[in-house]
């Protein structure tokens, strides 16, 4: 069980006088099987944790747990409250302050008992920084929040690397989303959602106007649409043929657009496959790869690498002698 997830648990529990599994597992966003666990895990922790069957019954917290949760502040609450995020995502948003203070009250509250095994807080650390990690450039996460809980639109200048001059935007905020270590800021731009990578949002300003989001739409709903559609969705399917050593690193790069072909046999030297991208433009993330990936079709995405290798070829000739 994740810190943030102990604390909204103990949170609910503590704010009810009874609560069902199915409502624990709503609020958590996790399956009954993860509530269960999670339960049984704080029985064994020594916590009063009881349930009782029935209409009127439900999961309580008897009194005497040992948590003071009112000692926490509210921006302790606040902070400790986000789940999913690891302790690098925490020092961007910096919000890693706070929760270290949170959980440190948690556990002072908790009596030692013993023969306890030591805490894993003590023998545990840690760090979800890649090594040599080089500076993020652009917005950061901690930059941003601050509008974005206000609720304002913004004005923002973005580099994508689809157009040759950094646009200029006017959005309206979901807010901030963390995926595989990237931050995102999800908006509507023209009430089409879309999401951005803060390292690509040169300059921005907030607007002197309320955001404009679509009803009944969340920043989870919409992140998680784009994601579907990203995923999913594609204008152009490149069949390749992989070599051997290069098939686990194209299916981390690629993930589910990356399809293996069932219909062929895999041999000693390669392994037939369809990769979906979403533009034409995209199949240069096949470059770096080399003659590892030979695409077999279709005849323009094949045209494209060779006169993107072509330019690259040139760009790197060497300069003629005077």
């Amino acid at each position: 069980m994740t810190p943030d997830r102990f604390f909204t648990l103990m949170l609910l529990l503590a704010s009810r006088d009874a609560v069902t599994t199915q409502e624990l597992a709503s609020a958590l966003g996790v399956s009954l099987r993860t509530i269960t666990r999670d339960l049984n895990w704080l029985r064994d922790a020594g916590l009063p944790v009881t349930a009782h069957r029935g209409r009127l019954g439900g999961v309580t917290m008897l009194p005497g747990s040992g948590l003071d949760l009112t000692r926490l502040t509210p921006g302790e609450r606040d902070h400790l409250s986000l789940t999913g995020l690891d302790e690098k995502q925490r020092a961007e948003l910096d919000a890693s302050v706070e929760s270290r203070r949170a959980l440190s009250k948690i556990a002072a509250a908790q009596p030692r008992r013993v023969h306890e095994l030591l805490p894993l807080t003590d023998v545990v650390h840690v760090d979800s920084r890649p090594w040599r990690q080089a500076r993020a450039s652009g917005t950061t996460p901690a930059s941003l929040i601050g509008t974005v809980r206000r609720g304002r639109r913004l004005r923002i200048e973005y580099d994508s690397p689809r157009e040759s001059c950094p646009r200029d935007l006017v959005v309206d905020p979901y807010g901030l989303f963390a995926k595989a270590g990237i931050w995102y800021l999800v908006a509507d731009c023209a009430r089409v959602p879309r999401m951005y990578r803060l390292e690509r949002i040169t300059t921005w300003k907030e607007v002197d106007q309320p955001r404009r989001i679509r009803e009944s739409q969340t920043l989870a709903t919409v992140a998680a649409a784009l994601i579907d559609q990203w995923e999913h969705n594609h204008a152009i399917e490149v069949s390749a043929t992989i070599d051997q050593t290069q098939i686990e690193r194209a299916q981390r790069i690629f993930g589910l657009r990356l399809v293996p072909d069932d219909d062929h046999e895999e041999s000693a030297t390669g392994r037939k496959v369809t990769i979906r991208f979403l533009h034409l433009e995209d199949v240069r993330a096949l470059l770096p790869f080399g003659s590892a990936i030979t695409v077999h079709g279709p005849t323009e995405a094949r045209a494209h690498l060779r006169d993107l290798a072509t330019n690259l070829a040139h760009h790197y000739a060497p300069s003629p002698t005077p």
